[in-house]
């Protein structure tokens, strides 16, 4: 293996960590009665922070005009601020590991989503690889002895809210573009414009969160999650650009694992067996449902 594809996959292994440790850090977060639209709102404050750096070093500025302060907007709402509220929800009532499961489920709803804009053709190997996502979590939610409480699988519909938009904002980005922007742009211009969505939304609904001391681990853990969501979000943009799409899209597969380790260190969660099969039955729909690209592959790990 020559020495730059070592590098490249070392990068990818990097951002599954830090992608898949803000799961049970949203669990910290929600553990001692902070709600999601204050935690969203300092998600946004930090993200702006640390990607508004990250373009003043790159010397480039950020448009406002009509039709990027439109992006910014449906960006922050499909991208952060609706499926956010849904996953911290989620977050209160199931286990972290569970919650990292459910987002692998992204690439599979984005498929039937790009069918219907015609950005996709029908495929019935990916078809089957949506078939076997909802088999996960019908592994997950069916079985009494799947999950530690069985009322556990009425927050299941809350938690598949999140990668249905993830999903959506995916298919969006490539039929209607981005303006000509860059994506650190683009989620630093949704990060600015959620930030004044969402501090109306916290402080009328009783969910803000004061910026003082003392503080504890859930706010360390809204630090430490938006931090890992910016640095992960940039280093994917530049693997993107450095080994092409295809091989960035298996980070989805480091995600989820990272996601289940992640809880068993920090939050000391344990699955039974159908959790595992489901696992085991999600990694076979994503590998499926990704999209193929030989060439592009080859080209990216040599």
């Amino acid at each position: 293996m020559r020495r730059d594809t070592a590098g490249l996959i070392g990068v990818l292994l990097i951002l599954g960590a830090f992608w898949g440790i803000t799961q049970p850090l949203a669990k910290i977060a929600v553990s001692e009665g902070y709600r999601h639209f204050g935690i969203i709102f300092w998600q946004f404050a930090v993200g702006a922070v640390a990607l508004g750096a990250l373009m003043r070093a790159r010397g480039r500025r950020l448009p406002w005009e009509g039709r990027h302060v439109a992006l910014y907007v449906i960006i922050a709402l499909i991208g952060t601020l609706l499926p956010n509220s849904a996953s911290y929800t989620a977050a209160i009532h199931l286990p972290s590991g569970i919650l990292s499961i459910v987002l692998s489920l992204v690439p599979m709803l984005a498929f039937p989503v790009a069918l219907a804009l015609g950005l996709d053709r029908f495929s019935p190997v990916r078809l089957l690889g949506l078939v076997l996502g909802l088999a996960a979590i019908v592994l997950i939610a069916a079985p009494e002895a799947s999950l530690p409480d069985p009322a556990m699988v009425l927050w299941l519909p809350m938690a598949l809210i999140a990668p249905t938009f993830y999903a959506i904002e995916g298919n969006f980005v490539a039929r209607y573009g981005t303006e000509g922007l860059d994506p650190v742009q683009v989620l630093f211009g949704a990060s600015v414009v959620g930030l004044v969505m969402a501090a109306p939304l916290a402080w009328f609904t009783g969910q803000w969160i004061s910026p003082l001391p003392p503080y504890g681990a859930p706010d360390i853990a809204i630090l430490l999650s938006a931090l890992a969501h910016a640095t992960a979000y940039a280093g994917y943009v530049w693997l993107v650009g450095r080994a092409g799409p295809v091989f960035a899209a298996q980070c989805a597969y480091l995600v989820t694992g990272f996601g289940i380790l992640w809880a068993k260190l920090l939050l000391g969660e344990t699955y039974s067996v159908w959790v595992w099969a489901a696992i085991a039955v999600m990694f076979l729909g994503l590998f499926l449902v990704q999209p193929r690209g030989r060439a592009q592959t080859e080209t990216a790990l040599r």
